[in-house]
């Protein structure tokens, strides 16, 4: 079909996990996304999956919009106009979309839309809009979806006069904060956020491939990775919570900005304060790291989860909605 300079709209191309060139184009259309948009369109483990294929077989479908001519492949004279992706299957799948900013307003997200129907259909599908832009919330009203569950991102900016940082974290008694390490804290975190998510599908469902690919990511820092154990008469070791800090790099004129990645607190340790002890002890290692902002996602049904962030000093900044189809 047409390129730019005809005015006809890209060519959708259907592909199971991406190879190297599609994943680069991806990856390249992810940055400019994240340019224009100040929000990075496509969510972290959508891109840990892209990069590495999941471990279920038939959970990722990737649909490139490509704009130029048919016989090309990906990355020869060819723009990445657009890509759709879904992780997961049965009622468990999750679309993210994305158009490049030259492409937009041109029909590409719908004509992603259509090819996703055909090839799998819109039932018992769920569609995160990062940022929820208005281009996004029109596509979604188009095809029968709505909003089912906004994640708010909030932030903690300091001014130009020195930030003091937060006291000392009060720990319960009988519980000592250390920090991970690689090698020896694997299976207890996981086990440790499996319960303390146990309500929450996406974090507590991590896997070891999932912690392994954070892990080797190059923004990981064990020293920001904080666990709350307590140990026992017989010495042995339990982890009550954690806090797990992230900063993101410089790029792109941006600055660094630090994140309250996942705090946790197990099913065992409710009601003893840790929440709050872990977060804070999060923050002023990101503080001590002198970072403009920090950010984190929560929940905006999350009342309690609010309410300790706003008394720490966080606003709300920007949402991700979660779109799925209408009942009835």
């Amino acid at each position: 079909m047409g390129g730019k300079e005809t005015g006809g709209r890209p060519d959708p191309i259907a592909t199971g996990t991406p190879e190297a060139a599609l994943l680069h184009d991806i990856e390249t259309l992810v940055t400019a996304a994240m340019e224009s948009d100040g929000n990075p369109p496509l969510s972290e483990q959508t891109l840990i999956d892209l990069r590495a294929a999941p471990a279920e077989p038939n959970s990722l479908l990737v649909l490139a919009a490509y704009d130029g001519p048919e016989t090309a492949g990906p990355s020869d004279a060819r723009d990445l106009a657009g890509v759709a992706v879904v992780v997961g299957h049965g009622d468990s799948r999750v679309l993210e979309l994305v158009v490049h900013p030259q492409y937009r307003n041109q029909g590409v997200g719908a004509l992603l839309v259509d090819k996703l129907r055909e090839a799998q259909g819109l039932e018992r599908l769920q569609a995160w809009s990062h940022g929820n832009s208005a281009a996004a919330a029109e596509l979604a009203e188009r095809y029968g979806f709505v909003a089912v569950r906004e994640l708010w991102r909030m932030r903690l900016v300091r001014d130009h006069a020195p930030v003091q940082p937060l006291p000392e974290p009060s720990l319960p008694d009988g519980v000592t904060l250390r920090t991970f390490v690689p090698g020896r804290d694997e299976a207890p975190w996981l086990t440790a956020n499996a319960a303390a998510f146990a309500h929450h599908r996406e974090q507590g469902s991590t896997t070891l491939a999932d912690l392994q690919a954070r892990m080797a990511e190059p923004w990981f820092d064990p020293a920001g990775f904080f666990l709350a154990a307590q140990t026992d008469a017989r010495g042995n070791e339990q982890l009550l919570g954690f806090h797990w800090t992230k900063i993101h790099p410089r790029r792109d004129g941006h600055p660094a900005i630090g994140e309250v990645y996942v705090v946790g607190v197990t099913p065992a340790a409710q009601g003893m304060g840790l929440g709050k002890a872990l977060t804070v002890a999060g923050i002023r290692h990101l503080q001590s790291a002198s970072l403009q902002a920090i950010m984190l996602y929560v929940d905006a049904d999350n009342a309690a989860a609010v309410a300790l962030y706003r008394k720490l000093g966080f606003t709300r900044w920007d949402a991700d909605v979660m779109y799925a189809p209408a009942p009835g």
